[in-house]
């Protein structure tokens, strides 16, 4: 006599309804702006102080930087309770709108000679990133995959790049969680000492907006160390940055291609489908605004109001970049890949300041 089986049949869960997404999100969007209107509040109470008492030494920082100071001491003090964390993902949507918003303040003719010296000098970067940090990888020992995703990371977009590899080499969870921490630790420090830099060489507004775009990884740390600079530099910061993100695709299908010939990822069937996938859509919303301010589509009002939006656009991102940092993630596998991240970014950041800096001596860049 056989016993009986019951055979249950998965219930699939419908997912979410877009109002039911929304309103998820709506805590940690609330808290993004929150931060990012807190953070003007602080620099424009400390500008009165300042006027008021010049004999203080008030502190002396953008809104930006008092987001993402802000951010860091929530996220790390108290932590982030779990209602505030879907609102808080949409700050990398911020940050794209942001980046297409400013294509508005380009021509395409700046776009076409500035953004082909940027291919240019983003393809040495890109290969001198990732020979150095695989050869320190190795001197210290990290997990192959993780050196991958510092690699990848360091070269092309930071946390993006990182998130966008996960799924192509499938690393460990604690490989992804130690390079995102390791990289936005890296995107904070760099932060306070660029800005600090560009100022001791007298860069030129343009040419620190090239600098930080080239060298500093994660997106929106790399657009708010070019606005700490200056608005103008901020706005070459987006340009060359856009121009690195752009090989995105190549550099994770790489990746992903040699992992599988090794059977440790899946395998990259459709290779075209694959790079359209992970190119970064947001770069053709920048090249058709900055098209239709060179045909003269907007009016001379409209194109400041697009600016200012985009101004609006980057305060929920600003704060989202200390949210996300969260230092404790890297004690999972000690300070090796700190200590690797910060030898290959000071080899990086040397490497395209001299990069930078031949361009504009050798009237390469205008």
């Amino acid at each position: 006599m056989s016993a009986a089986h019951t055979i249950t049949t998965p219930i699939a869960i419908p997912a979410p309804s877009p109002a039911t997404r929304l309103a998820r999100a709506l805590p940690g969007i609330g808290l993004l702006f929150g931060i990012g209107f807190l953070g003007k509040f602080l620099e424009h109470t400390f500008t009165q102080l300042r006027t008021a008492h010049p004999g203080i030494p008030f502190p002396h920082l953008e809104y930006v930087l008092w987001a993402i100071v802000l951010g860091l001491a929530i996220g790390n003090v108290f932590g982030v309770a779990e209602i505030f964390r879907p609102g808080i993902a949409t700050y990398e949507l911020w940050l794209k709108l942001g980046i297409v918003l400013v294509g508005a303040r380009f021509l395409l003719q700046d776009i076409l000679h500035i953004g082909g010296l940027s291919l240019a000098l983003v393809a040495v970067e890109l290969i001198l990133s990732l020979s150095v940090m695989h050869l320190l990888g190795r001197i210290f020992k990290l997990p192959p995959k993780l050196t991958s995703l510092l690699a990848i990371g360091s070269s092309i977009c930071g946390v993006t790049a990182i998130m966008a590899a996960q799924g192509a080499i499938e690393p460990e969870e604690e490989d992804t969680s130690t390079a995102i921490a390791a990289i936005l630790t890296l995107g904070a420090i760099a932060l306070f000492t660029f800005p600090a830099i560009g100022h001791a060489l007298h860069m030129s507004q343009q040419g620190f907006g090239m600098w930080a775009g080239l060298a500093v990884d994660n997106t929106a740390e790399s657009l708010v160390t070019g606005s700490l600079f200056g608005e103008e530099a901020g706005r070459w910061t987006v340009l060359a940055k856009t121009a690195r993100s752009g090989f995105i695709g190549f550099v994770v299908l790489a990746y992903a291609v040699y992992w599988s010939s090794r059977g440790l990822a899946p395998d990259v069937e459709h290779k075209g489908v694959f790079l359209w996938r992970k190119f970064p859509k947001f770069i053709l919303g920048f090249i058709a605004l900055s098209i239709l301010a060179t045909s003269g589509f907007f009016t001379h009002t409209q194109l400041t109001s697009l600016a200012n939006l985009s101004r609006w656009a980057f305060l929920p991102a600003f704060a989202g970049v200390g949210l996300r940092t969260n230092l404790r993630d890297l004690g999972g596998q000690g300070w090796r890949p700190l200590i690797v991240g910060i030898l290959g970014e000071i080899f990086i950041a040397f490497i395209t300041l001299a990069l930078v800096y031949w361009s504009f001596n050798h009237g390469v860049a205008r």
